[in-house]
């Protein structure tokens, strides 16, 4: 609740706001990780490593500077920073990789500056927030299509060309969908992006690490392609933090001139950036680590049929659908106060009437922890929900 003197004043629009957001059940708040970890995306269990631990106390040792001082057009660019694109760049297999902050604001840097006006961005319908915020930021049109629907994109683009539409097509999907654990058909897309001329931009931010040959992402046979353009995250499998965009040096060198998110952050921090070389080095060593991964899922897949009689998503996210908001955020309290951490998530993160558990599985947690969480989810009635949803209309 909002203390009493807060509905007073120059913010109690804002109070309102919150007592609104409250009375949905749909309210955020910070909470400490705790519990059996099933709702992180540190899917290769590489965030609190001994070995990322030992390569950060080894680049600290050789006088690697924590902050970088500035933009790294200014006095921030470190040899650190451009030793891990070159290393991005080979690992993935593009031309160039330029290294941003987070995930967010490489792709608001992306959309903002890339797409032109007269352009077309056609983008599926559950595309991460941080293309929207990019995609309202830059001078193309926008639309959406159908989540997975490569006829639905195609759709778009006709439409658009038969209403005079002349410009440059982006199209902007992601490889694996962070909320509800698929992806889209991406040689199909490769082929409608050919026959349509289109760029093809794919942020793997859940693929990357854990799906591809050696972990590079399941966009992995379209790199270096003139007309494909990816996002790896580092924040999640590789645990740290940051993102490449991956493509031409001539996109590259572009953001570094046009892309306001690059051009007027201070640089990320060179001794992150050395660590970060090493997970990439560990990731893509990591057969074993992603095997034993896919064991996980398959284990966590088949106690959900047999728990609530549901097919899974096919990956390591695990989206159990509830339905109503409150509904999801007590069910979720519940479970972590049997000891498993998992999250509700809630519109506008997924549609209205979609909130859900997420299950995320990382090397965090064993066979047991899975059997764990799914008897302290039948204990709590979770049955009684799951897979019952239907998304709402507004």
């Amino acid at each position: 609740m909002i203390p009493a003197g807060e509905h007073e004043g120059p913010f109690a629009h804002l109070a309102r706001d919150l007592e609104s957001l409250s009375s949905r059940g749909r309210r955020r708040a910070l909470a400490a990780a705790s519990g059996r970890d099933f709702s992180s995306n540190d899917y290769l269990g590489l965030a609190a490593s001994p070995e990322l631990r030992d390569s950060a106390l080894e680049a600290a040792r050789r006088g690697v500077p924590i902050g970088a001082g500035g933009s790294r057009l200014l006095r921030g660019n470190h040899p650190e920073h451009e030793a891990l694109e070159d290393a991005a760049a080979r690992y993935f297999g593009a031309p160039s990789a330029l290294y941003f902050g987070s995930g967010y604001a490489a792709n608001l840097a992306l959309f903002g500056a890339a797409p032109q006006r007269g352009d077309l961005v056609v983008h599926d319908e559950f595309v991460h927030a941080s293309v929207h915020d990019g995609m309202r930021r830059g001078r193309a049109e926008i639309v959406s299509a159908p989540h997975n629907s490569v006829q639905g994109i195609e759709d778009a683009i006709a439409r658009w060309r038969s209403q005079g539409g002349a410009g440059r097509v982006w199209i902007a999907v992601e490889s694996l969908y962070s909320m509800d654990g698929d992806g889209p058909n991406l040689a199909e897309l490769d082929a409608l992006a050919a026959r349509r001329e289109a760029i093809l931009v794919i942020d793997e931010a859940h693929a990357t690490g854990v799906l591809g040959p050696k972990g590079r992402g399941r966009a992995a046979f379209l790199e270096g392609r003139e007309n494909v353009v990816t996002l790896h995250t580092c924040g999640k499998a590789l645990g740290t933090a940051g993102a490449f965009v991956c493509g031409p040096r001539v996109l590259a060198d572009f953001l570094v001139n046009r892309a306001r998110p690059f051009i007027f952050s201070t640089a990320p921090s060179p001794l992150l950036a050395a660590v970060t070389r090493a997970a990439m080095s560990i990731c893509e060593h990591g057969d074993e680590r992603r095997a034993r991964l896919a064991g996980l899922v398959e284990h966590a897949h088949a106690a959900l049929r047999r728990a609530f009689g549901l097919a899974g998503s096919g990956s390591h996210i695990l989206p159990i659908i509830i339905g109503e908001d409150r509904a999801a955020v007590e069910l979720a309290s519940r479970i972590r106060a049997r000891g498993y951490d998992v999250r509700a998530i809630r519109p506008p993160t997924v549609p209205a009437g979609m909130a859900r558990l997420r299950i995320a599985l990382t090397l965090n947690v064993d066979e047991a922890a899975i059997d764990g969480l799914f008897e302290a989810m039948s204990l709590e009635q979770v049955a009684d929900y799951a897979g019952r949803a239907r998304p709402q209309r507004v």
